[in-house]
Protein backbone atom coordinates (compact mmCIF):
# COMPACT_ATOMS: atom_id res chain seq x y z
CA UNK A 1 0.00 0.00 0.00
CA UNK A 2 3.10 2.29 0.83
CA UNK A 3 4.60 1.64 -2.04
CA UNK A 4 1.48 2.42 -4.30
CA UNK A 5 1.09 6.17 -2.62
CA UNK A 6 4.98 6.50 -3.09
CA UNK A 7 4.50 5.91 -7.03
CA UNK A 8 1.08 7.71 -7.22
CA UNK A 9 3.34 11.13 -5.30
CA UNK A 10 6.50 10.52 -8.17
CA UNK A 11 4.19 10.37 -11.02
CA UNK A 12 2.39 13.89 -9.82
CA UNK A 13 6.12 15.37 -8.81
CA UNK A 14 6.91 14.83 -12.38
CA UNK A 15 3.66 15.95 -13.97
CA UNK A 16 4.28 19.20 -11.85
CA UNK A 17 7.23 19.66 -13.67
CA UNK A 18 6.84 19.09 -16.50
CA UNK A 19 3.88 21.35 -16.92
CA UNK A 20 6.02 24.35 -15.29
CA UNK A 21 8.29 23.41 -18.18
CA UNK A 22 6.00 23.99 -20.61
CA UNK A 23 4.16 26.79 -19.38
CA UNK A 24 8.28 28.16 -19.03
CA UNK A 25 8.60 27.23 -22.36
CA UNK A 26 5.30 28.57 -24.06
CA UNK A 27 3.50 31.46 -23.09
CA UNK A 28 -0.13 29.93 -24.21
CA UNK A 29 0.38 27.20 -22.16
CA UNK A 30 0.93 29.16 -18.72
CA UNK A 31 -2.44 29.77 -17.40
CA UNK A 32 -2.25 29.25 -14.82
CA UNK A 33 0.77 29.27 -13.50
CA UNK A 34 1.36 32.59 -15.82
CA UNK A 35 -0.51 35.90 -17.48
CA UNK A 36 -1.41 35.69 -21.01
CA UNK A 37 0.15 37.96 -23.35
CA UNK A 38 -1.86 40.90 -23.99
CA UNK A 39 -3.01 41.43 -27.59
CA UNK A 40 -2.06 43.97 -29.57
CA UNK A 41 -3.81 47.66 -30.48
CA UNK A 42 -2.63 49.23 -33.32
CA UNK A 43 -2.82 53.33 -33.01
CA UNK A 44 -4.11 54.59 -35.67
CA UNK A 45 -2.68 58.74 -36.34
CA UNK A 46 -5.25 60.83 -36.68
CA UNK A 47 -5.85 62.54 -40.04
CA UNK A 48 -4.34 65.92 -41.29
CA UNK A 49 -6.25 69.00 -40.82
CA UNK A 50 -7.72 69.98 -44.69
CA UNK A 51 -5.66 73.07 -46.09
CA UNK A 52 -6.27 76.35 -45.81
CA UNK A 53 -9.07 76.87 -48.55
CA UNK A 54 -11.53 79.92 -49.81
CA UNK A 55 -14.45 79.45 -52.03
CA UNK A 56 -13.79 81.17 -56.03
CA UNK A 57 -16.61 83.22 -55.38
CA UNK A 58 -15.01 84.81 -52.34
CA UNK A 59 -11.80 85.31 -54.13
CA UNK A 60 -13.51 86.50 -57.26
CA UNK A 61 -14.85 89.31 -54.92
CA UNK A 62 -11.45 89.68 -53.71
CA UNK A 63 -10.10 90.01 -56.99
CA UNK A 64 -13.14 92.45 -58.23
CA UNK A 65 -12.59 94.26 -55.14
CA UNK A 66 -8.77 94.94 -55.87
CA UNK A 67 -9.02 95.53 -59.33
CA UNK A 68 -11.88 98.69 -58.56
CA UNK A 69 -9.40 100.06 -55.91
CA UNK A 70 -6.42 99.77 -58.17
CA UNK A 71 -7.74 101.70 -61.18
CA UNK A 72 -9.37 104.29 -58.76
CA UNK A 73 -5.72 104.74 -57.60
CA UNK A 74 -4.81 105.73 -60.90
CA UNK A 75 -7.36 108.23 -62.33
CA UNK A 76 -5.93 111.68 -63.40
CA UNK A 77 -6.71 114.68 -62.54
CA UNK A 78 -5.72 116.70 -65.73
CA UNK A 79 -8.45 116.63 -68.19
CA UNK A 80 -8.38 118.22 -71.45
CA UNK A 81 -11.75 117.15 -73.36
CA UNK A 82 -15.24 115.45 -72.70
CA UNK A 83 -14.05 111.98 -73.75
CA UNK A 84 -11.35 112.06 -70.85
CA UNK A 85 -13.99 113.03 -68.79
CA UNK A 86 -16.41 110.50 -69.76
CA UNK A 87 -13.72 107.40 -69.41
CA UNK A 88 -13.19 108.33 -65.82
CA UNK A 89 -16.36 108.94 -65.06
CA UNK A 90 -16.98 105.12 -66.57
CA UNK A 91 -13.79 103.84 -64.22
CA UNK A 92 -14.80 105.63 -61.04
CA UNK A 93 -18.21 104.00 -60.91
CA UNK A 94 -18.09 100.92 -62.38
CA UNK A 95 -18.54 98.70 -59.38
CA UNK A 96 -21.65 97.06 -57.93
CA UNK A 97 -22.15 98.24 -54.42
CA UNK A 98 -23.58 94.44 -52.84
CA UNK A 99 -20.24 93.32 -54.78
CA UNK A 100 -17.59 95.39 -53.26
CA UNK A 101 -19.31 95.32 -50.06
CA UNK A 102 -18.33 91.48 -50.20
CA UNK A 103 -15.60 91.77 -51.78
CA UNK A 104 -13.99 94.50 -48.91
CA UNK A 105 -14.71 91.82 -46.51
CA UNK A 106 -12.91 88.76 -48.49
CA UNK A 107 -9.95 91.16 -49.21
CA UNK A 108 -9.85 91.54 -45.75
CA UNK A 109 -9.68 87.62 -44.83
CA UNK A 110 -6.64 87.15 -47.35
CA UNK A 111 -5.21 90.27 -45.63
CA UNK A 112 -5.56 88.37 -42.28
CA UNK A 113 -4.18 85.45 -43.87
CA UNK A 114 -0.56 86.60 -44.09
CA UNK A 115 -0.60 87.03 -40.32
CA UNK A 116 1.20 83.56 -39.26
CA UNK A 117 0.08 83.87 -35.74
CA UNK A 118 -3.37 83.85 -36.16
CA UNK A 119 -3.43 81.68 -39.09
CA UNK A 120 -1.37 79.08 -36.40
CA UNK A 121 -3.89 80.01 -33.24
CA UNK A 122 -6.43 79.41 -35.93
CA UNK A 123 -5.15 75.50 -36.50
CA UNK A 124 -4.80 74.37 -33.64
CA UNK A 125 -8.68 74.01 -33.75
CA UNK A 126 -8.23 72.05 -37.26
CA UNK A 127 -7.38 69.19 -36.32
CA UNK A 128 -10.17 67.38 -34.40
CA UNK A 129 -12.87 67.29 -36.93
CA UNK A 130 -15.94 67.62 -34.35
CA UNK A 131 -13.97 70.88 -32.62
CA UNK A 132 -13.22 72.18 -36.33
CA UNK A 133 -17.07 71.56 -36.95
CA UNK A 134 -18.00 73.11 -33.97
CA UNK A 135 -15.75 76.23 -34.43
CA UNK A 136 -16.82 77.03 -37.54
CA UNK A 137 -20.33 76.93 -37.06
CA UNK A 138 -19.69 79.44 -34.50
CA UNK A 139 -17.63 81.73 -36.39
CA UNK A 140 -20.75 80.92 -39.10
CA UNK A 141 -23.43 82.10 -36.54
CA UNK A 142 -21.52 85.18 -34.98
CA UNK A 143 -18.16 86.32 -36.65
CA UNK A 144 -17.58 88.57 -33.31
CA UNK A 145 -16.55 84.90 -31.55
CA UNK A 146 -13.54 85.63 -34.16
CA UNK A 147 -11.74 88.01 -31.24
CA UNK A 148 -11.31 84.74 -29.26
CA UNK A 149 -8.67 84.16 -31.28
CA UNK A 150 -4.70 84.63 -29.93
CA UNK A 151 -3.18 86.85 -33.21
CA UNK A 152 -6.32 88.51 -33.79
CA UNK A 153 -5.38 91.90 -32.76
CA UNK A 154 -2.31 91.53 -34.90
CA UNK A 155 -4.09 90.23 -37.91
CA UNK A 156 -6.94 93.46 -37.35
CA UNK A 157 -4.28 95.62 -37.48
CA UNK A 158 -2.94 94.26 -41.09
CA UNK A 159 -6.31 94.85 -42.58
CA UNK A 160 -6.96 98.30 -41.03
CA UNK A 161 -3.66 99.80 -42.19
CA UNK A 162 -3.98 98.17 -45.52
CA UNK A 163 -7.33 98.82 -46.30
CA UNK A 164 -6.49 102.57 -44.65
CA UNK A 165 -3.88 103.12 -47.01
CA UNK A 166 -5.91 102.23 -50.21
CA UNK A 167 -9.02 103.96 -49.33
CA UNK A 168 -6.69 107.31 -48.27
CA UNK A 169 -5.22 107.09 -52.01
CA UNK A 170 -8.35 107.04 -53.84
CA UNK A 171 -9.46 109.95 -51.44
CA UNK A 172 -6.56 112.14 -52.57
CA UNK A 173 -7.64 111.09 -55.89
CA UNK A 174 -10.84 112.09 -55.61
CA UNK A 175 -9.77 116.02 -53.91
CA UNK A 176 -7.51 116.24 -56.97
CA UNK A 177 -10.10 115.59 -59.55
CA UNK A 178 -12.83 118.00 -57.09
CA UNK A 179 -10.17 120.15 -57.21
CA UNK A 180 -9.37 120.35 -61.12
CA UNK A 181 -13.57 121.03 -61.81
CA UNK A 182 -12.64 124.67 -60.55
CA UNK A 183 -9.00 124.91 -61.79
CA UNK A 184 -10.12 123.10 -65.86
CA UNK A 185 -13.16 126.19 -66.14
CA UNK A 186 -10.31 128.51 -67.81
CA UNK A 187 -10.64 126.13 -70.59
CA UNK A 188 -13.47 127.05 -72.93
CA UNK A 189 -14.15 123.04 -74.12
CA UNK A 190 -14.90 122.28 -69.54
CA UNK A 191 -17.51 124.42 -70.25
CA UNK A 192 -19.70 123.01 -73.63
CA UNK A 193 -22.77 121.23 -72.83
CA UNK A 194 -22.53 117.06 -71.87
CA UNK A 195 -23.18 115.38 -74.80
CA UNK A 196 -25.88 113.23 -74.49
CA UNK A 197 -26.56 113.52 -70.60
CA UNK A 198 -29.41 111.10 -70.43
CA UNK A 199 -27.22 108.28 -72.38
CA UNK A 200 -24.20 109.28 -69.71
CA UNK A 201 -26.52 108.70 -67.03
CA UNK A 202 -27.93 105.04 -68.22
CA UNK A 203 -24.32 104.03 -68.85
CA UNK A 204 -23.08 105.24 -65.13
CA UNK A 205 -26.31 103.02 -63.98
CA UNK A 206 -25.59 99.76 -66.16
CA UNK A 207 -22.16 100.15 -64.87
CA UNK A 208 -22.70 99.62 -61.25
CA UNK A 209 -25.16 97.56 -61.82
CA UNK A 210 -22.74 95.18 -63.68
CA UNK A 211 -20.91 92.51 -61.71
CA UNK A 212 -17.37 93.23 -61.79
CA UNK A 213 -14.73 90.71 -63.24
CA UNK A 214 -11.32 90.60 -61.76
CA UNK A 215 -8.01 91.41 -63.94
CA UNK A 216 -6.28 88.34 -64.82
CA UNK A 217 -3.58 86.66 -62.65
CA UNK A 218 -5.14 88.71 -60.11
CA UNK A 219 -6.96 85.44 -58.71
CA UNK A 220 -4.16 83.61 -58.77
CA UNK A 221 -1.92 86.36 -56.83
CA UNK A 222 -4.90 86.11 -54.16
CA UNK A 223 -4.69 82.57 -54.18
CA UNK A 224 -0.94 82.54 -52.92
CA UNK A 225 -1.75 85.43 -50.44
CA UNK A 226 -4.51 82.89 -48.92
CA UNK A 227 -1.61 80.27 -48.34
CA UNK A 228 0.49 83.40 -46.57
CA UNK A 229 2.28 84.71 -49.85
CA UNK A 230 3.85 87.99 -49.92
CA UNK A 231 0.92 89.54 -51.97
CA UNK A 232 2.65 93.14 -52.84
CA UNK A 233 -0.30 95.19 -51.48
CA UNK A 234 -0.11 93.23 -47.41
CA UNK A 235 3.48 93.42 -47.40
CA UNK A 236 4.35 96.69 -47.42
CA UNK A 237 2.01 96.47 -43.41
CA UNK A 238 3.12 93.57 -42.52
CA UNK A 239 4.78 95.39 -39.38
CA UNK A 240 2.09 97.20 -38.30
CA UNK A 241 0.59 96.98 -34.84
CA UNK A 242 -2.25 95.19 -33.14
CA UNK A 243 -5.98 96.75 -33.12
CA UNK A 244 -7.82 97.42 -30.28
CA UNK A 245 -11.54 96.07 -30.48
CA UNK A 246 -14.20 96.90 -31.49
CA UNK A 247 -13.69 96.45 -34.42
CA UNK A 248 -15.39 97.70 -37.95
CA UNK A 249 -17.81 95.51 -39.99
CA UNK A 250 -15.48 94.70 -42.82
CA UNK A 251 -11.94 93.75 -39.86
CA UNK A 252 -14.51 91.91 -37.61
CA UNK A 253 -16.28 89.91 -40.69
CA UNK A 254 -12.69 89.50 -42.55
CA UNK A 255 -11.43 87.93 -39.83
CA UNK A 256 -13.96 85.17 -38.79
CA UNK A 257 -14.20 84.81 -43.14
CA UNK A 258 -10.01 84.16 -42.77
CA UNK A 259 -10.28 82.02 -39.67
CA UNK A 260 -13.23 79.87 -41.54
CA UNK A 261 -10.54 79.25 -44.20
CA UNK A 262 -7.60 78.38 -41.94
CA UNK A 263 -9.98 76.04 -40.41
CA UNK A 264 -10.32 74.34 -43.89
CA UNK A 265 -14.41 75.10 -43.58
CA UNK A 266 -14.50 78.12 -46.34
CA UNK A 267 -14.11 76.30 -49.45
CA UNK A 268 -17.17 75.35 -52.53
CA UNK A 269 -18.33 73.13 -50.64
CA UNK A 270 -19.43 75.73 -47.59
CA UNK A 271 -20.35 78.27 -50.12
CA UNK A 272 -23.54 78.71 -47.22
CA UNK A 273 -21.10 80.11 -44.41
CA UNK A 274 -19.13 81.78 -46.38
CA UNK A 275 -22.09 83.83 -47.90
CA UNK A 276 -23.24 84.52 -44.19
CA UNK A 277 -19.94 86.25 -42.99
CA UNK A 278 -18.89 88.14 -46.07
CA UNK A 279 -22.36 89.63 -46.27
CA UNK A 280 -22.20 92.25 -43.72
CA UNK A 281 -26.57 93.26 -42.75
CA UNK A 282 -26.23 96.70 -44.32
CA UNK A 283 -24.69 95.08 -46.69
CA UNK A 284 -23.27 97.90 -49.03
CA UNK A 285 -25.59 100.42 -47.64
CA UNK A 286 -23.66 103.35 -47.76
CA UNK A 287 -22.05 102.73 -51.21
CA UNK A 288 -25.51 102.60 -52.63
CA UNK A 289 -26.43 105.84 -51.24
CA UNK A 290 -23.16 107.49 -52.63
CA UNK A 291 -24.28 105.77 -56.01
CA UNK A 292 -27.94 107.31 -55.59
CA UNK A 293 -26.19 110.63 -54.92
CA UNK A 294 -23.99 110.36 -58.02
CA UNK A 295 -26.83 109.55 -60.00
CA UNK A 296 -28.48 112.90 -58.48
CA UNK A 297 -25.35 114.74 -59.13
CA UNK A 298 -25.62 113.62 -62.70
CA UNK A 299 -28.48 114.16 -63.30
CA UNK A 300 -28.83 118.18 -62.75
CA UNK A 301 -25.34 118.92 -64.48
CA UNK A 302 -24.62 120.25 -67.59
CA UNK A 303 -21.00 121.66 -68.68
CA UNK A 304 -18.17 118.87 -68.69
CA UNK A 305 -16.40 120.33 -65.45
CA UNK A 306 -20.08 119.57 -63.26
CA UNK A 307 -19.51 116.24 -64.83
CA UNK A 308 -15.80 116.46 -63.11
CA UNK A 309 -16.94 117.34 -59.56
CA UNK A 310 -19.56 114.59 -59.48
CA UNK A 311 -16.71 112.07 -60.46
CA UNK A 312 -14.78 113.76 -57.51
CA UNK A 313 -17.17 114.00 -55.25
CA UNK A 314 -19.31 111.12 -55.78
CA UNK A 315 -18.10 108.31 -57.38
CA UNK A 316 -14.86 108.41 -55.58
CA UNK A 317 -14.86 110.65 -53.04
CA UNK A 318 -18.05 108.91 -51.21
CA UNK A 319 -16.69 105.82 -52.37
CA UNK A 320 -13.53 105.70 -50.74
CA UNK A 321 -15.11 107.02 -47.47
CA UNK A 322 -17.61 104.01 -47.38
CA UNK A 323 -14.40 101.74 -47.77
CA UNK A 324 -12.49 103.37 -44.97
CA UNK A 325 -15.58 103.84 -42.41
CA UNK A 326 -16.61 100.31 -43.03
CA UNK A 327 -13.12 99.27 -42.15
CA UNK A 328 -11.52 101.61 -39.16
CA UNK A 329 -12.17 105.26 -37.97
CA UNK A 330 -9.28 107.15 -38.40
CA UNK A 331 -7.94 107.18 -34.86
CA UNK A 332 -8.07 103.57 -35.49
CA UNK A 333 -6.11 103.75 -38.83
CA UNK A 334 -2.96 105.78 -37.24
CA UNK A 335 -3.32 103.26 -33.88
CA UNK A 336 -2.47 100.26 -36.78
CA UNK A 337 0.75 102.58 -38.32
CA UNK A 338 1.99 103.81 -35.35
CA UNK A 339 0.05 103.59 -31.66
CA UNK A 340 0.60 104.85 -28.37
CA UNK A 341 2.90 102.82 -25.62
CA UNK A 342 0.12 100.52 -24.46
CA UNK A 343 -2.82 101.31 -26.97
CA UNK A 344 -3.05 97.37 -28.23
CA UNK A 345 -5.44 95.68 -26.60
CA UNK A 346 -4.87 91.68 -27.25
CA UNK A 347 -7.08 88.85 -26.94
CA UNK A 348 -5.97 85.90 -24.42
CA UNK A 349 -4.69 83.29 -25.75
CA UNK A 350 -7.21 80.11 -25.48
CA UNK A 351 -5.51 76.77 -23.97
CA UNK A 352 -5.01 74.20 -26.85
CA UNK A 353 -7.86 71.37 -26.61
CA UNK A 354 -10.74 73.41 -25.78
CA UNK A 355 -12.67 75.84 -27.65
CA UNK A 356 -11.51 79.60 -27.63
CA UNK A 357 -13.25 82.12 -25.29
CA UNK A 358 -12.42 85.76 -25.62
CA UNK A 359 -11.13 87.52 -22.48
CA UNK A 360 -12.69 90.79 -23.71
CA UNK A 361 -16.18 89.61 -23.93
CA UNK A 362 -17.79 89.59 -20.17
CA UNK A 363 -16.79 86.28 -18.57
CA UNK A 364 -20.65 86.08 -17.71
CA UNK A 365 -21.01 85.40 -21.74
CA UNK A 366 -17.64 84.60 -22.34
CA UNK A 367 -19.10 80.67 -23.25
CA UNK A 368 -22.49 82.02 -25.19
CA UNK A 369 -20.74 82.57 -28.74
CA UNK A 370 -23.93 84.61 -29.76
CA UNK A 371 -22.89 87.33 -26.96
CA UNK A 372 -20.47 90.39 -26.79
Amino acid sequence: MSSVRRTSKAVLLAGAVLLTAAAASSPALAWPFGQKEAPKVEVVAPPPPPPVAMSSEALSDAAAFRAYTKHAELLNAAFTSGAGVEQSLAVGSAYEPHQLARGSIAYAALLALQDRTFVEGVRTYAVDPTQRREVAARLAADPRYVIAFPGAASAAGLIVATMGVESGRITDVAARIKQSAYSVQHSAWSKTKVIDPAGRLAQTKALSAAIMNGEAGDVDQLKLAMNGGADATAAQVLAVHGQSIPYAPVVERGLALAALAALGEAGDENAAAVQAVETEPTDGACLNLAKLNLYQCLAVAVPWYEDIFCLGEHALGETAQCISNEAASAAQIQQAEAPPPGAMMVPASAAAGSLPVSANIPVARASLPGAR
